[in-house]
């Protein structure tokens, strides 16, 4: 939650100023919400909250895909928002939208399945209750959302906690604000009788660390892992719940008899999509000498041929965070320094590849590099720019144990001819989440659930595990009847329950 942005106070407010990050214009102006604004958005919250989590799941249900609806119908004007505020051309931003309607649309429509109660056996000491496990919603869950996917990766978070039954309070990222607000809006039209369900608060640091400290039953979270650390000290002092996602190193296995072809068109578009700002995008390639070559080639002739910028031509827009651009050139610097090829790029990427837009500033040209070595920075810190490292490797063994010795794992991908041994190579990596024969797949797959390790953060968004990450799980038993020993009551002979015990050690010494 780094503190950016034009700010200024007022007599009664302060506000800050949102800004296309291609050109730096003026976008529009926010308030600055403090903690007692983040406060009041708390309280509203838990008010509607019961009534939201009172209605029975099929209602929350219809309410949620009214939302759904509205959304796809304004998906040109959410997109828009999207595309001004990161840099991202319209297309990658509708692409994020209809993502974000096959999650929203399977949390609504399976909440009530995978969150009803089921029946559970009592076992034999217990066989005179009955068990059941149900799941209650937390109350208010707090969501700090990220720039670089301001809608499909905080609904993640929000639309699942809000199928669970949760009023949800949400702080998108400074850079990103008027797509939360947006969103918020649309939400308020959708489900007009629940005034404070999802409410949106603005600002930088100070408001995310406001919203850590204003008692939310959960927050979750997605940024970098320092961030995360700092957020996490935050809700240790109240020990409120915390799911973090903080982004990877994610790498691509390319077997000796995989799809090259396939495998190059893959690694560029996950490397390069959205300038390489993706949490899951390719930053590492791992490919088995005999084919390393060949790859290469195929990498290089592809990422050619793509162009950043803000025309209708563009490939990818700018980097949306400023000072990302000097992250991406000590990276690309460090790895040639310290012997590594450049067969595209090199030191004079950073800038523009059409002459026509402003030479360097938010703009980074593709780059490839080979043979780095795995200390370097570009191998071991998350770059967040449009670069790749393809290094070769003796065999897949080799690639596994490169993979697996990153700090982070969150995502992963493997090309290999054979499906089943793609699946196989898969079994063996740390990642959260594995793609076979192509990259990103697990993203488009609401019933999925998604979610790292290590530097990764922990928890889970997404499916059945994300519903259930927003609830609490309580047991109940009801005693049917009076067992034929009570061991828990005083008034039980010593005799009969030694016979109780003797009997219970008898079986399981058999089972």
């Amino acid at each position: 939650m780094t503190d950016t942005g034009t700010h200024r106070r007022t007599p009664s407010t302060a506000t800050f100023t949102s800004r296309d990050p291609a050109t730096g214009r003026p976008l529009a102006e926010h308030p600055v919400h403090g903690p007692e604004d983040v406060a009041r958005a708390v309280e509203r919250g838990r008010a509607a909250g019961v009534r939201w989590a009172a209605l029975p799941a099929a209602r929350r249900r219809a309410h949620l895909l009214s939302w759904k609806r509205l959304l796809a119908s304004e998906l040109d004007a959410v997109a828009a928002s999207v595309a001004a505020e990161t840099g991202k051309p319209l297309q990658d931003a509708e692409l994020e939208l209809l993502l974000t309607l096959e999650h929203l649309s399977w949390a609504a429509r399976n909440a009530g399945r995978v969150l009803r109660g089921r029946r559970v056996r009592p076992g034999l000491p217990a066989s005179n209750q009955s068990a059941s496990v149900v799941h209650r919603p937390l109350g208010v869950v707090g969501v700090i959302g990220p720039w670089n996917y301001p809608v499909y990766t905080p609904m993640g978070s929000i639309g699942y906690a809000l199928a669970a039954g949760n009023a949800v309070v949400f702080k998108p990222s400074e850079y990103t604000p008027g797509t939360g607000v947006l969103l918020a809006r649309l939400f308020e039209r959708a489900v007009p009788g629940f005034a404070g369900l999802f409410t949106v608060v603005t600002g930088a640091a100070g408001t995310g660390a406001a919203l850590a400290a204003s008692g939310v039953d959960k927050l979750a979270f997605t940024g970098s892992p320092g961030t995360a650390r700092k957020v996490m000290e935050v809700c240790a002092r109240s020990l409120t719940p915390f799911l973090a996602e903080c982004g990877g190193k994610d790498a691509v296995l390319v077997t000796a008899d995989a799809d090259l072809d396939a495998a190059a068109d893959a690694i560029v578009w996950g490397a390069l999509g959205n300038a390489g700002q993706t949490c899951a995008g390719v930053e590492r390639v791992y490919a088995v000498r005999a084919v390393h070559a060949r790859l290469c080639d195929r990498v290089v002739e592809r990422a050619r041929a793509l162009r950043p910028g803000t025309g209708p031509d563009a490939a990818y827009g700018p980097l949306t965070m400023p000072g990302q651009g000097d992250v991406v050139r000590r990276h690309v610097d460090a790895a040639l320094a310290a012997g590594a090829g450049a067969p595209l790029g090199g030191t004079d990427a950073p800038g523009s590849a059409d002459p026509a837009e402003p030479s360097g500033g938010p703009f980074v040209a593709p780059v490839v590099l080979v043979d780095v070595p795995e200390d370097c920075p570009a191998m071991t810190e998350e770059t967040f720019g449009p670069t790749v490292a393809i290094n070769a490797v003796a065999d897949v063994d080799e690639a596994v144990r490169r993979t697996n010795a990153s700090r982070y794992a969150l995502g992963a991908a493997v090309f290999c001819g054979s499906r089943r041994e793609g699946a196989a190579i898969a079994s063996r990596l740390r990642a959260g989440a594995v793609s076979v024969n192509s990259v990103l797949g697990f993203a488009a797959v609401p019933a999925l659930p998604f979610g790292g390790s290590g530097d990764s953060g922990f928890g889970r968004i997404h499916g059945a595990e994300g519903l259930r990450a927003f609830t609490a799980p309580q047991s109940v038993t009801v005693r049917r009847f009076a067992p034929p020993v009570d061991l828990t009551s005083f008034a039980t002979p010593s005799a009969a329950k030694a016979r109780a015990v003797a009997l219970t050690r008898w079986l399981h010494t058999r089972r």
